[in-house]
């Protein structure tokens, strides 16, 4: 019996540490995304064309489609989605249904968190500074983050979806430079102290982002090593969300543009705000 009761406390201080661990974890997303809503600015400008006059064309017809003349310039969004998450390969995709929210605010980071529907129910946050997911709201299964492969990683990624979601993180100024590559494309580079990123945006004939794609800092390879991949997304059904049109079906996977493109994430995109317009109306 006292073998019994030892095991039995044994695992009860283990659930409470694990407990505490989910516990401080969801302090850290709720104080990263207070940080992240501070990001916005108090009184926005209004966008105004001239903004972009000097940038390439396929980047004028971008920011044309995206935002309506006199729009308060947000670049701060958060994003509601749901749709399938792959857990597998792409030869067994095994997706699962999921329902996550994010902020979005480059470039000074992010927060998504996630969780899946059915099946192991995976549930968790990615970040800038972190990777944090566990079965079932306790069994940690991914604790990634605090390191230069992780930054590098993670800030291709929200550069990526700014030009997806925010369009107004990046207009020309300090640390954004935009430059051609061809008649529907144009590249957006994006810097922040010794980070830096490049992503291709290609647009049609109205200016809609259809596809933007990059090369992301990854070890998501059989090799699991850090180096550089294709990294993209195609979107499509626009909607009109405050003065910007923007895409509420979202693709997105590694090794895009090659026949090992796999999309991992399929996203319906269920609402999208900017913090702080509702106080501004």
């Amino acid at each position: 019996m006292t073998v019994v009761l030892v095991i039995a406390a044994a695992l009860a201080l283990g659930v409470a540490a694990l407990a505490l661990l989910a516990q401080m974890d969801r302090r850290a997303d709720r104080a990263e995304w207070a940080r992240l809503t501070a990001c916005q600015p108090g009184v926005p400008v209004p966008f105004d064309p001239a903004m972009v006059a000097a940038l390439p064309e396929p980047a004028r017809r971008y920011f044309a489609f995206a935002i309506r003349c006199g729009t308060p310039v947000w670049p701060v969004a958060e994003i509601d989605m749901r749709g399938q998450f792959s857990l597998g390969t792409a030869s067994a995709p095994n997706y699962q249904p999921m329902a996550a929210r994010q902020i979005l605010a480059a470039p000074e980071g992010f927060v998504w968190a996630m969780r899946t529907r059915g099946g192991l129910r995976l549930s968790g946050s990615d970040s800038g500074r972190w990777t944090r997911f566990r079965l079932f709201g306790l069994i940690p299964v991914a604790r990634l983050g605090g390191d230069a492969h992780h930054a590098r990683s993670a800030f291709g990624r929200y550069v990526g979806e700014a030009v997806i979601w925010t369009p107004a993180a990046l207009l020309p100024g300090p640390g954004v430079v935009w430059s051609p590559l061809g008649g529907d494309s144009a590249r957006v580079t994006v810097t922040r102290a010794d980070l830096r990123q490049a992503v291709d945006i290609t647009v049609d004939a109205g200016g809609r982002p259809v596809e933007v794609s990059f090369q992301r800092w990854s070890d998501a390879n059989p090799d699991k090593v850090h180096r550089l991949q294709p990294f993209g997304a195609v979107m499509s059904d626009f909607r009109a969300v405050g003065g910007y049109r923007l895409p509420f079906r979202v693709e997105a996977g590694n090794m895009f543009g090659t026949g090992a493109y796999f999309p991992f994430f399929r996203a319906e995109v269920t609402d999208i705000r900017f913090p702080g317009a509702r106080s501004r109306q």
